[in-house]
């Protein structure tokens, strides 16, 4: 697997990945942000796109925005989370930190066991992003958990010499 920046030639590749994962508008601490106006991190194997990370860099925190890999357990996800990590420790960002949802138990699984912690928690914010800027945010999410609240978990970089 070859994981690389994105480029703007990547940039309709992208898009249908994450048009296919639901994740060209991101509903987020109250805000909807397009993840296609971020820079990206892309996970090929054999030439075929199997992975996407979009990042936002942001006074010295890298905010993981969207991570979507076609399989789980092949360790894409883990190689994007590292490559993103790289990108922002040589961007000189202390933390990476992300969002997600009170039913995604696989991201949060997934999340702890390469460090990150739980740092926020904002009851009933998915309900209200649902109401007033993304009307297609399920009411049901995984595992016909309710969709309710957003989870923010961070990870401390450590910096080494090298960066």
């Amino acid at each position: 697997m070859k994981v690389e920046l994105g480029r703007s030639a990547d940039r309709s590749a992208v898009e249908a990945f994450l048009a296919e994962h639901n994740a060209l508008r991101v509903a987020r601490r109250g805000e909807l942000v397009s993840s296609l106006d971020h820079p990206t991190v892309l996970a090929r194997r054999d030439d075929e796109l199997v992975g996407v990370a979009t990042y936002v860099l942001d006074a010295g925190e890298c905010e993981l925005l969207t991570l979507h890999a076609h399989r789980q357990f092949h360790g894409i996800g883990t190689a994007l989370v590292d490559a993103v990590e790289q990108v922002a420790r040589q961007a000189g960002c202390a933390r990476v930190w992300l969002v997600t949802t009170n039913d995604n138990v696989d991201a949060l699984r997934f999340y702890q066991r390469r460090g990150f912690a739980l740092s926020a928690v904002r009851p009933q914010a998915v309900t209200r992003s649902r109401q007033a800027l993304k009307p297609e945010i399920p009411t049901t999410g995984s595992y016909g958990i309710e969709l309710r609240d957003e989870l923010e978990l961070a990870k401390d970089l450590e910096h080494t010499a090298e960066d």
